[in-house]
């Protein structure tokens, strides 16, 4: 794997290096967030991790930045702040993993092999088509009925991967451990916030429902009957 390490921390980084070049990774680190935030975005990296306290820029602006410019390699993010609200600040930003610190290494390259879990595009469709709304992945453009979405690269995440289950029932749990790497439940309405903005984008402005709630399920996606 090429991973990218932006921590600003000699020791902690240190420590994480020697570990993940031990398991056969190439490891680039920077120290600074807006000199991270630059080489990511010019990279090619399976994952990235981030510090949330850094000089420059703040892990989770430099974060925001990257998704921003639609750059969707997986970020992990660590942090000595362990509160929920934390945590979901973290996610929000485009985070897709948060580790608090301290933590054990194995449970770091546990998660960075997790994320660095994704079939290339070549590999897939590069067109997901369902009734007149269209997703593009080559150039991650979603339309319907012609129209552009303007999608945040979180809310075409979530498309994308309902689109690929059309017609197949996505639980919230689901969606916590794909979209965004929780593998417990945060107890927060990150799902049901991001489903809104999705929703109010391409079901809202067009005459037919293409997501649907399952009442205490999750979500559905398909073309109207």
């Amino acid at each position: 794997m090429q991973i990218l390490l932006v921590e600003d921390n000699e020791e902690t980084a240190s420590f994480i290096v020697r570990g993940l070049e031990e398991a056969g990774s190439t490891v680039t680190l920077e120290r600074n967030g807006k000199s991270g935030m630059v080489r990511a975005a010019g990279g090619d990296f399976d994952v990235i991790i981030f510090d949330r306290m850094l000089p420059g820029m703040d892990g989770l602006d430099a974060v925001r930045v990257l998704r921003q410019s639609n750059i969707e390699t997986p970020v992990l993010m660590l942090t000595a702040m362990s509160g929920i609200d934390d945590r979901v600040a973290g996610l929000e930003a485009g985070a897709d993993d948060y580790l608090v610190k301290p933590f054990a290494f194995e449970e770091l390259y546990a998660r960075v092999k997790a994320l660095s879990r994704r079939l290339p595009l070549n590999q897939e469709p590069t067109q997901l088509k369902i009734a007149d709304l269209i997703l593009e992945r080559t150039t991650q453009k979603v339309s319907r009925a012609g129209q552009i979405l303007d999608l945040l690269p979180r809310e075409y995440r979530i498309l994308e991967y309902m689109m690929q289950n059309e017609g197949q029932l996505i639980t919230r749990t689901m969606l916590l451990e794909k979209i965004w790497g929780y593998r417990f439940d945060p107890k927060t309405s990150l799902v049901q916030t991001h489903f809104s903005r999705l929703r109010a984008k391409v079901d809202k402005p067009f005459n037919v429902e293409l997501i649907k709630t399952v009442r205490g399920a999750g979500y559905v996606i398909e073309a109207p009957r």
